[in-house]
Order: C-alpha cells, then structure tokens, then sequence
C-alpha cells in the first residue's frame, strides 16, 4: 500500500511570484523522491505526491501546510489516499490504483467539506475517526501565523533538537519556544499525528494477513 497527496495552493494567484512558494515546497517534497516520479505540479498551483510509507503520510502533510503558512497569505488543500497502487509509471499523473482514486475522491470534496486537510481509505470507521480529529486540529493549524508555521516547520525538521536548540536557531528565547509551541498547539497535532500512525500500520497488517 501507498499514500497519496493530492492538493492545491489557496490565495496562490495573489502572488505575481510562483517560486516564492514553489522553491520550498519543492525542497521538502524532494526529501521523499524525484519529480515527476514521485511528485509533480501542474496546473499552476496543483500537485500531486506519493508518498511510499503510508504511516509517514499525515506528518509529512502537516509538515508541507506548515512550509507553505510560513509564506504570509498561503495555506493549502490536500486530499489524502491510502491504498494500493495498481499501475506505476514514469510519472505521477499517469500512474493510477486505489491511492489515486481516493485521494483524487478526497481532494474533490474538500471545497464543498469547508475543510483543507482530509483522509480517504478502505476503512470507514478510521476514516470518520481521523477526519474528525483533523477537523478539530484544522481550528488550529488554519490559523496558524507566519510565526507559528515557522516554529512547527522547523521543529518537525529537528525533532531531537530540544528547546534551547529550537531558540538558537530561531534567534529567539527558550521562554519563546514554549509559547510558540503552546500558540501552535504542536504536541496535541502531534498526539493525533501519532494516534494515526498507530492506527494506520495496525490496519495496514492486518490487511497484509488476510491476503496471505
């Protein structure tokens, strides 16, 4: 099984500039593999990711809003798919499986959902559970500030730097670490990050044994 991110930049039109969000997206989706093969953006402001390590796929999401809100009057939209891959190609917009067609459903459905981040698979009590979460952390990480972004993106970069680390490279105090880890609400978003991940691999096992 796989993950796939299908999604699209809000408010990116306002911007005379696309590198201005395309240069970081570019360098953190290049840390999980090459374009066109594992990602690709297209029409503008879409694009398209897969991501090999389904249990991976929430954090990095959460990682990608948080790289995109440090750009002040951006956000994103992002349809999350996990399933199996049917057809690998050259590209990512030519392959094709269960992954795709349920992002693909996911990401089609955010706009009319009023909601920028939502989780589609084979599992529908995991999937009503998950979406509720992300609903709730949504409140949150839709509001996030610049400042807020760049504290949960660079501590999601440097997870096993503690907070005097975090300070050093934000040029700010340990006391304003802490409140700007408290402002993001970064450990109940990692909570549920980590509540996902549980849940994902566990399921993902115990399809793996019924096809034995």
């Amino acid at each position: 099984m796989i993950a796939v991110i299908t999604g699209d930049l809000i408010h990116s039109r306002k911007f005379k500039n696309p590198l201005e969000w395309m240069l970081p997206f570019k360098k953190l989706v290049s840390e999980i593999g090459l374009q066109p093969e594992v990602w690709e953006i297209y029409r503008g402001d879409s694009f398209q990711i897969v991501v090999k390590q389904p249990e991976t796929v929430l954090l990095f999401a959460i990682r990608l809003k948080a790289t995109i809100k440090c750009i002040r009057g951006l956000d994103v939209r992002m349809g999350i798919g996990i399933g199996t891959l049917d057809y690998k190609a050259a590209r990512v917009s030519e392959s094709n499986g269960e992954a795709f067609v349920f992002s693909g459903e996911k990401f089609d459905r955010l706009k009319v959902d009023k909601q920028n981040l939502a989780i589609k698979t084979m599992w529908n009590d995991f999937d009503n559970e998950m979406n509720l979460y992300l609903r709730l952390a949504l409140i949150v990480m839709d509001d996030w500030t610049v400042n807020s972004a760049e504290f949960v993106s660079l501590s999601l970069q440097n997870q096993k730097r503690n907070q005097q680390a975090l300070a050093e490279l934000l040029g700010i105090s340990q006391s304003s670490v802490s409140e700007r880890q408290k402002r993001a609400h970064l450990l109940e978003i990692l909570d549920v990050e980590m509540h996902f991940r549980s849940k994902i691999l566990k399921l993902i096992q115990s399809e793996s044994f019924k096809s034995e």
